[in-house]
């Protein structure tokens, strides 16, 4: 124990900082979406993040923004287990036939008004794996979506800034599908 303890002194901290740059527009996009958050949900967005049958890529940009670099939940947003206390469905990935009947219980037990997210090129349109024997392709094959975040994955930055033009599509009538 007393090793490893050392061994973490003399690394220290080897995060590295964000560009001025990004961090400026992190900010920016952050102060937008919490405005957002506060206007049409009150305090908090809650979501409720679901891998329908993704390579896992667009999960490690959705981690990400939920890291102490990026940190959504400075900004309002904060990750669920359950369906059942979501606002948000963040959908990875084409929707593998294994997973079509579990998306759609958790669309139905997610209650009204929910927004759905298509996340990352797979998510919108089945990317690369398409429409085959183990794949339907993308989200809106199954369930209505309201918007989607296109990329193979996505950054951080652009999941926040997909989830403002959601949040501030509620106004529009999008709410209650």
């Amino acid at each position: 124990m007393i090793r490893i303890l050392r061994q973490i002194f003399r690394t220290g901290i080897v995060t590295d900082q964000l560009p001025p740059a990004v961090e400026e527009e992190i900010t920016e996009v952050g102060s937008r979406l919490e405005e957002a958050i506060r206007r049409h949900f009150r305090r908090s967005l809650t979501v409720r993040q679901v891998d329908a049958g993704s390579c896992n890529g667009c999960e490690l940009e959705i981690h990400a923004m939920n890291n102490p670099i990026y940190n959504c939940e400075r900004y309002g947003i904060h990750f669920t287990a359950s369906p059942r206390f979501a606002d948000l469905l963040l959908v990875t990935g084409p929707v593998t036939r294994n997973m079509e009947i579990a998306l759609r219980r958790t669309y139905d037990a997610t209650p009204s008004p929910k927004l759905v997210i298509a996340v990352g090129d797979c998510g919108c349109n089945g990317g690369i794996f398409g429409e085959t024997y183990a794949s339907l392709g993308g989200i809106d094959k199954v369930i209505p979506v309201d918007l989607v975040i296109p990329g193979c994955p996505p950054d951080p930055v652009a999941l926040l800034n997909g989830i403002l033009r959601a949040v501030r599509g509620t106004s529009a009538g999008k709410r209650g599908k």
